[in-house]
């Protein structure tokens, strides 16, 4: 039986594939035995993130943020959601917090740019 670690390097790699589908099954068992761990929550909010699941994505984000909120790119993640959601003055909450932690970051920068009003 795999320990969530390796679960969660193989969904790694399937995931810089593209294979986000094979991914997020890998990260949900990853989930189960570790529900507690951001890491494994930010990729499942990704692999979620790119095949169109912004719910999902959200709640994991979320969860990722509630674990460590000083993860910079789950609130960035978070804001991407929240735009898909039409929810822009909160997705710029977002990615302006992702912003503060990484003040150097062309993508945090462009995305408060481009959605802040």
């Amino acid at each position: 039986m795999e320990d969530a670690y390796d679960l969660f390097t193989k969904a790694r790699d399937l995931m810089k594939k593209s294979d986000y589908l094979n991914a997020s099954f890998l990260l949900e068992m990853a989930k189960g035995k570790e529900p507690e761990k951001g890491s494994i929550r930010e990729a499942l909010a990704i692999s979620y993130f790119n095949m169109g699941l912004y719910k999902s994505a959200k709640k994991n984000f979320g969860k990722a943020i509630d674990i460590d909120a000083a993860n910079d790119f789950a609130h960035f993640g978070m804001g991407l959601c929240l735009v898909k959601e039409n929810k822009t003055n909160m997705a710029v909450g977002h990615f302006k917090i992702a912003r503060f932690m990484k003040p150097n970051s062309p993508i945090y920068n462009r995305a408060v740019k481009r959605y802040k009003r």
